[in-house]
């Protein structure tokens, strides 16, 4: 079995480290913090010129056409600069909902723009209860004068204040299970009875925020899909995006790693460099271990994506139950062995920290996915 990249994998890591390092730089991610948008026009601009806002949209949309694990080596080097701005939410929320569970005209309006960088979307699923399973989805939509109308509050919705459409969760009926009577729909941010509300956080470079739908009209062709049969279409879209998100948080891990490995090099105590010294390369190397399995798991779930494997689910599961652990601790290690400038403003890391935090409670966290690992085994 060969476990390395095509020669054009390979060709589009190192074209994204370029760009990146060049355009994407701490200062470019702390001036982005401090504004709500987090992205700048000209910024996403380039992003589209790069052709990486439709990767793994077919090119009949303006998309590469590429596959999954394309994504996952172009997420990874992303992860490495803490990249601020919608495209996350864009390309793997709003955008495969779209591909996955979207009409004809929906996918060629939509994608289409997504791709060129003239829309943005995101998904809207989660609400005030936290939950992440079918449970948890409170928000209805109730047909009326030949569409539907929209009611409820979805919380936690990443870049909404973006963009251009959101995706949305919500019940159309109930059924013998939670996940029966779920619903997606398309619905334009500038629909009426829609609001949004900007949240506070303690990871500037994600930007979340509340959206709350009072009597939201939307016409019949906003549904995505089947009506009251969205969830296992919202399982796949999500399990993609976590593969996805474990790519990010692996390429931020690496980083982290390669710092501290620097430091360690040219940091003087007692006069030698720290690392000399047993304890700090006993734990750049429970960092490095922890990195590298973080990585193949993360591999793995994208090949299982690509090839439709029967075990693509679990493997997402597996992986984000690792790699939320794994980046974690690579960053808090990483702050320990700094010392001091560790945890100054000044210094980077904490860019690192705080988007491990994030990153660690999206699509659920190492419990919640352990558990699931769990019920997809049958224990």
């Amino acid at each position: 079995m060969d476990f390395g990249f095509s020669p054009e994998q390979e060709l589009l890591r190192s074209t994204a480290r370029k760009f990146l390092e060049n355009e994407c730089t701490s200062a470019f991610v702390r001036a982005r913090m401090e504004e709500p948008a987090g992205v700048t026009d000209e910024f996403w601009s380039k992003l589209a010129e790069q052709g990486w806002l439709g990767l793994v949209y077919g090119e009949e949309y303006g998309g590469s056409g590429l596959g999954f694990v394309d994504l996952t080596v172009l997420m990874e080097e992303m992860g490495r600069v803490v990249m601020p701005g919608p495209f996350f939410s864009t390309a793997l929320l709003g955008g495969l909902a779209i591909r996955e569970a979207g009409s004809a005209a929906q996918k060629k309006e939509w994608l289409t723009r997504i791709s060129s960088g003239q829309a943005k979307t995101t998904l809207a699923w989660t609400e005030p209860s936290a939950r992440w399973d079918a449970a948890g989805v409170t928000c209805t939509a109730r047909e009326a004068k030949g569409g539907f109308v929209l009611n409820g509050t979805k919380l936690f919705v990443l870049d909404a204040h973006l963009a251009d459409a959101l995706v949305v969760v919500a019940r159309t009926g109930e059924g013998r299970t939670p996940e029966e009577g779920t619903s997606l729909f398309l619905v334009p941010k500038s629909t009426t009875g829609v609001n949004v509300k900007l949240l506070p956080t303690m990871d500037q470079t994600r930007k979340l925020c509340e959206v709350t739908f009072k009597d939201a009209s939307v016409p019949a062709d906003a549904l995505m899909g089947a009506k009251g049969q969205a969830w296992p279409t919202l399982t796949r879209v999500v399990e993609r995006a976590t593969v996805a998100l474990c790519a990010e948080m692996c390429g931020g891990a690496q980083r982290v790693l390669d710092m501290t490995t620097e430091y360690a090099k040219i940091r003087i105590a007692f006069g030698k460099p720290i690392g000399t010294y047993q304890g700090v390369k006993h734990r750049a190397a429970d960092m490095l271990v922890d990195v590298e399995n973080a990585k193949s798991l993360t591999y793995y779930a994208a090949w299982a994506v690509d090839e439709n494997a029967p075990e693509a689910a679990l493997a997402a599961s597996m992986a984000k139950a690792y790699v939320t652990d794994a980046y974690r601790k690579v960053a808090g290690a990483g702050i320990q062995l700094h010392g001091g400038i560790g945890f100054t403003w000044e210094h980077d890391l904490h860019l690192y920290f705080k988007r491990a935090k994030s990153s660690e409670f999206t699509f659920g966290d190492a419990t919640y996915h352990r558990e699931r690992v769990a019920q997809l085994i049958q224990l």
